[in-house]
């Protein structure tokens, strides 16, 4: 029996239970690398590979089960792991993300006294004094916080604008136990970096750090409330999206208020068809949102699970939609940088182009394959898997024979771990948000195809890189034109120069010299110019004919332009 099985009340934030927490946490950690250690390593080396393989399933529903009962009896950051583990369908089996699916669901609220000390504490007054009313009874109660509907003072709901807000409060003592588990991860993490196996693929102490750093900004509510405002001005001007008011006055760094946005859970479907909203039609919508802060505004949700999003009807909606998107809990947000961004993009572009050579490139740029690997193997099974599935959403993959599912798989799958995969930096919060949007949208429409709204998105995209393109070209050769003409001017300008400080440079050899670094300016401006031109005519032709035909036409005016002063310098 593994140590850990049974469950415990949960621990009292002292030296001893964070001493006990962090241990615990480690004996658990410690056990299963062991036994996995053992049957994935060790048994297949003696020659015994069947029995690794037989027992997996029953080992992996085991493990998931046993961390489910570590997780609920611990709280606190465990929770967290959880729910990123039971995201992760794209690595982990079922036996694991089914069984960790509902952790968020199963945390127990703290009772409203120890909630209502904190808040008076963190905002000075007694809550009577702040709010006219606060209900007692949570509306949501989370890993590291707790959610109750209350409203304004008068005074206070004209100055804010609004009455009906929601107050979170901290979980009582939450940052000691943040310390003790990250503590505890990180320890694991140094574990993990020693096996040559897990360290060739991913920088485990820095994801451990960048988990670390994301869950801090989590408890601090000053900073959630900072990231709701920042959301809220990227999509100022998108009527598809809403987002709650910060009422500054009545939040600190423990305690946070916020306009009550309370909707129809996203995931609803019998409610959103009460409300005269067809779920098929939000999937699409979701979608299109996720891709937006991703791959346009570089700043996402980084939570996107069912809790935080709510679908409002607008009573009046006039010419729009009925309906926008509410997000809510901007604990957890992400940040691509310019150069993960634009990996991310030809990524989504070459995977709706079905173009596997274009994906493997853009998945090099984005630090996943180390520089050094060979992806002609890749490029063939990518290739080989948009040939054969490329297109197919999850209910039709569901009609695949299973035989030949299964084989495919297996060939893919002995490819990608004979590559030297590595997890970069910043890339744990896209997954995760990327594999919740496909849930979201797969439990919305069960035969929603990603493919619908990945293909016109990228189109988009390509259409936005095809004119930076031309806008890139056209400036460098303006820039040469410019340095042709001006090439002269400063050139006599530096003789002066020269004269004036009776230097002897008007030699007949140094002024042929001059004359062919001129010629050769403008023959390379000329060049750049006539490539310029016609790039932008063969862009441009497949969507305007007869402007692309012109500018293809124009770009022979600076090629014998260039040829003249080719047969000049003769």
């Amino acid at each position: 029996m593994a140590p850990d099985a049974q469950p415990v009340t949960a621990p009292a934030v002292g030296a001893g239970s964070t001493r006990a927490r962090y241990r615990r946490i480690l004996r658990f950690a410690a056990w299963h690398l062991t036994v996995t250690w053992w049957f994935e390593l060790a048994l297949p080396r003696l020659g015994f590979r069947g029995v690794a393989e037989r027992t997996r399933t029953r080992r992996m529903r085991r493990f998931a089960q046993r961390f489910h009962l570590l997780a609920v009896d611990l709280g606190g950051l465990m929770i967290k792991v959880g729910q990123f583990l039971s995201s992760r369908l794209d690595v982990l089996p079922p036996e694991i993300t089914a069984e960790l699916e509902g952790l968020q669901d199963e945390v127990p609220p703290v009772p409203f006294p120890a909630l209502r000390a904190l808040a008076e504490a963190e905002l000075g007054a007694a809550l009577d004094q702040v709010f006219a009313s606060v209900e007692e009874l949570p509306i949501a109660a989370a890993s590291l916080g707790q959610a109750h509907r209350a409203e304004l003072l008068p005074a206070a709901a004209v100055d804010a604008g609004l009455s009906s807000v929601v107050l979170k409060v901290q979980r009582p003592g939450i940052q000691e136990i943040v310390d003790v588990d990250l503590a505890a991860l990180r320890k694991v993490g140094g574990w993990l970096n020693r096996v040559r196996f897990v360290a060739k693929r991913a920088d485990v102490p820095a994801l451990v750090e960048e988990f670390a750093r994301t869950s801090l900004e989590e408890i601090d509510y000053l900073q959630e409330a900072a990231n709701s405002e920042r959301f809220a001005a990227d999509f100022a001007d998108e009527e598809r999206v809403a987002v709650p008011r910060v009422v500054w006055e009545r939040t600190t760094r423990r305690v946070l208020t916020l306009e009550d946005v309370t909707a129809i859970k996203i995931t609803d479907s019998s409610a959103l068809r009460a409300a005269g909203i067809e779920p098929a039609d939000v999937a699409p919508v979701f979608a299109s949102v996720m891709f937006d802060q991703l791959f346009t505004n570089g700043f996402f949700h980084a939570d996107p699970h069912p809790g935080n999003i709510f679908v409002t009807p607008i009573p009046e909606p006039g010419a729009g939609r009925p309906w926008e998107l509410t997000f809510i809990d901007f604990g957890m947000m992400g940040e691509v940088p310019t150069q993960m961004r634009n990996g991310l993009r030809k990524l989504l572009i070459a995977a709706a182009s079905r173009d596997g050579k274009g994906l493997v490139t853009a998945i090099s740029e984005l630090g996943v394959l180390v520089p050094s690997a060979d992806t002609a193997e890749l490029e063939r099974a990518m290739t080989q898997l948009f040939d054969r599935f490329g297109g197919m959403g999850f209910a039709e993959l569901r009609e695949v024979d299973q035989r030949e599912f299964f084989d495919f798989a297996t060939e893919f799958g002995d490819v990608v771990r004979a590559l030297p995969f590595q997890l970069p930096e910043n890339f744990l919060l896209i997954v995760r948000a990327m594999s919740l949007t496909s849930g979201v949208c797969s439990s919305l429409d069960a035969k929603f195809n990603l493919w619908d709204s990945v293909e016109p998105y990228a189109a988009q995209l390509l259409r936005d890189e095809r004119g930076n393109i031309v806008q890139d070209l056209a400036k460098q050769a303006l820039d040469a034109v410019g340095l042709a003409v001006s090439l002269p001017r400063r050139l006599a300008g530096v003789l002066d120069r020269a004269e004036a400080e009776t230097l002897a440079v008007s030699t007949p050899r140094l002024e042929r010299q001059l004359a062919l670094l001129n010629n050769s300016a403008k023959r390379a401006g000329a060049a750049l110019v006539f490539a310029a031109l016609l790039i932008a005519g063969a862009i441009v032709r497949s969507n305007d004919l007869v402007l692309g035909n012109l500018l293809m036409i124009g770009s022979v005016i600076p090629l014998l332009y260039g040829l003249w002063r080719g047969s000049r310098r003769r």
